[in-house]
């Protein structure tokens, strides 16, 4: 057994939070300040006083988590650290409804359902309630497992959820509502949980059973839980009920990075704890040791922005590095060329490829840079979404393009025959071997003799593939023709076909730049078998990162771009529903700044026209175009503003403003006199009705078509009406 001296191996905080064994403890955790290792050190200073191994619970969202803190631990002082009772909200879950879930009436041998059962068991009922088989529109058996999960998780009605997320099948509600009912009917008869319903049913077995939580209180003495902010209300009910009795209870996690509200966790768990547990201890570990202090204070500034939050100041003893640089990129194209060579720059002061990463919103944001990059032969490997050329429907859409510049293609012709309506492998095959027996053009394909009755898609096909061929028909119009041939298609493939064509629609630009169909398809396919599928270990490690900021949280980087920095991209143009939104838009943009080590920049193309977000219902939203709002707002000498071939400065956001025609004096002026009650009119937004004010610069205003937006006097423009 090790002793170990926390005072010589943790900072005065980390000691703080370690050595505080008794009571309620909130840690706020800020990014890249040591949360893991405070953690351990605690789990081995309770084993090391005497708790009995068992008597600590480490509460993780994955079992891997909570091994490998217990390996350190073990590894530190104690091998009985081991032993500690480590793994998720589910896992407790199950291990204690195996003893009790008679007093829900369900045998202790009841079946866990994972996910592809539920799946199956969704898509019998279906078939049972007799769905109208006619309609290509009703949700697959993933979607709807999807709609009836996430209604659990969030305790909210079917149908509200789908108003919400899945309005393209709203007319469907009550089909699903009731499918949702009969699928917890057949579960309760069949004694049958699936993964929600294990928290949940945990929760209701503690709240109605002081018996079973006492018992489970006197067995877990001491419990801990990690990235709390990502807790949902049942996981926070499950705290608050095992540790009811004896409160020592430690909950680590960082308000700031809360972003996965859509999967149900709400930040707001954070700021309740204290009221569940009053005589909390509150803990700050605000020390970074990742990033040089320039990044910190960009993300320090974008968080002080924030509504509601923690109040904390990341600092670090990696006092100097360069001031985070925000490049106006000019145009999407020139955003990718700059992004490119920069990393060749990079490349050449001796960094490595796996040093560097290219975060974004979305998945589709990077479908340019993913080209310039295959153009410029550096490898890459995504994460969060498809890469672009391995979508199915970007390849269902090329392959109809490609059929007709290479009449031999015959893997894109048959990938294309494949999705007409009763045109089967046999068919397809067929099909093909005709065309190249008679020597007939992609166009004639509807002339096959074996063609009957219900082969008339073979018509509407052969139309679209004659207007492809045609001699005006430049790779813009081409890609048009396609989509709209191929949209009632995506619809019946894929169940979130708005976010899908919208990923479509990425490739008119880049088309409207070719003057030749078979020059774009080139420089589409110039692209290196770099896909995580056929890579190994070793040459993923060589490989460049790009990954949405989801998929970003937790990892590190010495050299991180952030692209499509602008109003409608990042933050999203979904956030226009409400303040909450734009929230964790915010959060979401800390997330991303905090992953960089030694450099950051900041990348948006400023002179391309803003493109309609698409909604779930189809209908387009508009959005406004610049720098980000969240960059925009920033004080004066956080970052270095700069563009294609100038020299940075660091400027305040005045510089932005000026580029824009506007001066911040205006803003001042206008800004004037107003109070809540007034009627004004934004640029952007339309008209609104301020609802109150707050300070000297700020104003929060009520939008007919945009909801609530707070907006600083200093940097927007209002109008009184």
């Amino acid at each position: 057994m090790n002793q170990i001296r926390y005072d010589k191996v943790l900072n005065p905080a980390q000691l703080t939070a370690v050595m505080t064994t008794e009571g309620p403890l909130l840690v706020i955790a800020g990014a890249g300040s040591g949360k893991t290792r405070t953690l351990v050190y605690r789990v081995a200073r309770l084993v090391e006083t005497g708790v009995p191994p068992e008597g600590v619970l480490l509460l993780t969202f994955t079992r891997k988590a909570a091994g490998e803190m217990l390996e350190r631990a073990a590894g530190l002082a104690d091998e009985r650290c081991r032993n500690v009772s480590g793994g998720t909200f589910h896992s407790l879950a199950h291990r204690v409804l195996r003893q009790h879930a008679g007093f829900l009436g369900f045998s202790t041998n009841y079946t866990v359902l994972d996910r592809s059962d539920m799946e199956e068991l969704i898509q019998s009922l279906v078939q049972e309630m007799q769905v109208d088989k006619g309609s290509i529109r009703f949700p697959k058996k993933s979607t709807l497992a999807n709609i009836i999960s996430k209604a659990a998780n969030l305790e909210k009605g079917v149908e509200d959820l789908m108003t919400d997320e899945y309005a393209q099948f709203l007319e469907y509600a009550p089909q699903v509502n009731k499918l949702s009912r009969l699928y917890g009917e057949y579960k309760k008869e069949s004694q049958f949980m699936d993964y929600d319903d294990l928290i949940l049913f945990f929760r209701k077995l503690m709240a109605e059973n002081q018996g079973i939580r006492e018992q489970l209180g006197r067995q877990y003495r001491y419990i801990m839980v990690d990235e709390y902010q990502d807790t949902n209300a049942i996981q926070a009910d499950i705290v608050k009920w095992l540790a009811h009795d004896h409160h020592n209870i430690m909950v680590v996690g960082d308000d700031s990075q809360s972003i996965y509200s859509f999967r149900g966790a709400n930040y707001r768990n954070m700021f309740e704890f204290p009221k569940l547990f009053p005589e909390t201890r509150v803990v700050k570990l605000e020390q970074n040791y990742r990033s040089t202090q320039p990044i910190l204070n960009l993300s320090n500034a974008i968080m002080n922005q924030a509504e509601e939050k923690y109040t904390k100041c990341l600092f670090t003893e990696r006092g100097d590095g360069n001031l985070p640089r925000v490049v106006d990129a000019r145009t999407e194209p020139e955003q990718a060329m700059y992004v490119s060579q920069a990393i060749r720059e990079q490349l050449d002061r001796g960094l490595s490829l796996k040093d560097m990463a290219v975060l974004f919103r979305a998945a589709y944001h990077s479908f340019e840079l993913e080209v310039e990059l295959a153009r410029r032969g550096i490898p890459f490997v995504k994460y969060g979404g498809f890469k672009f050329m391995e979508s199915a429907h970007i390849k269902d859409l090329l392959a109809h393009l490609r059929s007709v510049v290479n009449r031999e293609d015959t893997i894109s012709l048959g990938r294309i025959l494949r999705l007409v309506k009763n045109i089967g492998q046999n068919k397809s095959q067929a099909i093909i071997q005709w065309m190249r027996e008679e020597k007939c053009h992609p166009w004639q394909v509807a002339e096959w003799p074996g063609a009957g009755k219900g082969d008339d898609g073979l018509k509407g096909l052969a139309q679209l593939l004659r207007q492809l061929g045609g001699k005006g028909t430049g790779p813009k119009r081409a890609i048009e023709l396609a989509i709209e041939y191929y949209e009632p298609i995506l619809k019946e493939r894929f169940d979130d076909f708005p976010r899908r064509q919208r990923d479509l629609e990425q490739l008119l630009p880049m088309a409207s730049r070719y003057q030749k169909l078979r020059s774009f398809l080139d420089d589409l396919t110039l692209e290196p078998p770099n896909s995580a599928a056929d890579m190994g270990p070793v040459d993923r490690g060589d490989c460049l990162t790009l990954s949405t900021v989801h998929s970003a949280k937790g990892l590190e980087w010495a050299v991180v771009f952030i692209i499509w920095v602008m109003d409608g991209y990042f933050p999203s143009a979904k956030a226009n529903s409400g303040m909450e939104a734009i929230e964790e838009e915010r959060r979401l943009m800390y997330v991303a700044a905090t992953r960089a080590k030694d450099e950051l920049i900041l990348c948006y193309p400023g002179q391309e026209s803003p493109r309609p977000w698409v909604s779930n219902d189809g209908g387009a939203i508009p959005y406004t175009r610049g720098l980000s709002s969240f960059i925009q707002s920033l004080p004066s000498g956080v970052v270095e503003y700069g563009s294609m071939g100038t020299p940075f400065k660091t400027r305040d956001v005045s510089w932005v403003l000026k580029k824009a025609g506007l001066r911040r004096e205006e803003h001042e002026t206008k800004g004037r006199g107003l109070r809540a009650g007034d009627r004004v009119r934004h640029p952007a937004f339309g008209q609104g009705v301020i609802s109150k004010l707050q300070g000297e610069d700020k104003v929060e205003v009520l939008f007919r078509d945009f909801g609530r937006r707070l907006l600083h006097l200093g940097y927007t423009r209002l109008e009184k009406v």
